[in-house]
């Protein structure tokens, strides 16, 4: 019988992220579905208000590490607390949800417990009888099966990929699992956080709606001059306005290194599409973008997308977006921005 553990780790408030609660949804699923037992494992500062979350998930065990050493991000606690809880649960599979902390340290915890790991699982289920895990490879053009006879096995689940969890919270005692850490495991220590102000975060991974800048911002407009200041002003205006999330294609990501004229607030972490990154947002909206296929591929799992071009023959005319507007990015974004801000209140 397999023991299914999932592994989260809680915010600096003691609660338990979205892709912590997406874990636990793909963790009850697999563990109906091959009728086998199920575990959580928490670590962190406080876990008490994620424990409450999760309490109805029918967990046979809840365990945790908590304290003041497991609150940061930090290699050596974290793989610390990660093994415990593992070994602790008796744990056949892991689920981790695939954020930046607990990407870090699974692969060698998976080394530590002799067992095999696999990232960027897409979709857990049952096949045969048998746990499956999928995910993508080659850009995300070509979607994999895999299995494994090998125990432990860990997965790490990409982010927006299972709905979360979602049960009535109930007061519940976690049992403890000590973990002892020595010296100079605590060595490297978090002195401060540095934080983008609310209103220039661009990056919003829970938005409804992702806006795709493509290059043709900064290029020659109409009267034949850019207008970057304007672009800057209206990319900027509609994301306020919106609150979406803002990505970019490749081209306009690399113009910085190029020597040319960028939007200031633009970086790589933007990118969407070749070795950028591949959101799940319920809508997008490209403007002035070509699309291309690896800038497509990028966001091939937003299930709505619209696109606003000059051009009637660009590739987003050749049925890679739902709907095409034909129409000028800057005149139509700064109506929308326009009718955002008046119905704010409404």
């Amino acid at each position: 019988m397999e023991t299914i553990l999932v592994l989260a780790y809680t915010e600096s408030d003691g609660s338990l992220a979205k892709a912590g609660l997406e874990a636990v949804g793909a963790g009850v699923e697999l563990a109906k579905a091959l009728g086998g037992k199920l575990a959580v494992g928490l670590f962190g500062a406080d876990v008490q208000s994620a424990a409450q979350a999760v309490a109805g998930c029918g967990a046979e065990k809840l365990l945790s590490v908590t304290g003041p050493d497991f609150a940061s991000a930090r290699y050596a606690t974290d793989a610390a607390a990660a093994e415990a809880l593992c070994k602790a649960a008796g744990a056949t599979l892991v689920i981790g949800a695939a954020g930046s902390r607990m990407a870090r340290v699974l692969p060698g915890v998976t080394h530590r417990l002799g067992g095999q790991v696999d990232t960027h699982v897409s979709c857990v289920a049952v096949e045969g009888g048998k746990p499956v895990a999928a995910r993508w490879f080659y850009r995300q053009r070509i979607e994999a099966k895999l299995a494994r006879q090998h125990r432990p096995w860990v997965l790490l689940l990409d982010p927006g990929s299972h709905a979360p969890w979602k049960g009535e919270g109930a007061k519940v005692a976690f049992t403890a699992v000590p973990v002892t850490l020595s010296e100079g495991a605590k060595r490297t220590r978090v002195t401060g956080v540095k934080a983008p102000q609310a209103d220039q975060q661009t990056i919003r991974p829970d938005a409804k709606l992702l806006f795709v800048a493509g290059a043709g911002w900064t290029k020659k407009q109409a009267d034949g001059q850019p207008h970057m200041a304007e672009a800057e002003k209206q990319i900027l205006g509609f994301l306020r306005a919106s609150q979406a999330s803002l990505g970019t294609s490749k081209s306009l990501a690399d113009l910085a290194g190029e020597g040319q004229a960028v939007l200031g607030f633009m970086s790589h972490l933007n990118q969407v599409g070749q070795t950028g990154s591949t959101p799940r947002h319920p809508k997008g909206l490209a403007t002035c973008c070509h699309g291309e296929e690896p800038h497509v591929v990028g966001w091939r799992f937003i299930n709505e997308r619209r696109a606003v071009n000059l051009d009637p023959n660009c590739g987003w005319a050749r049925g890679k977006a739902d709907v095409l507007y034909v129409a000028d990015a800057f005149a139509v974004m700064s109506k929308m921005t326009e009718l955002l801000e008046k119905n704010a209140g409404k």
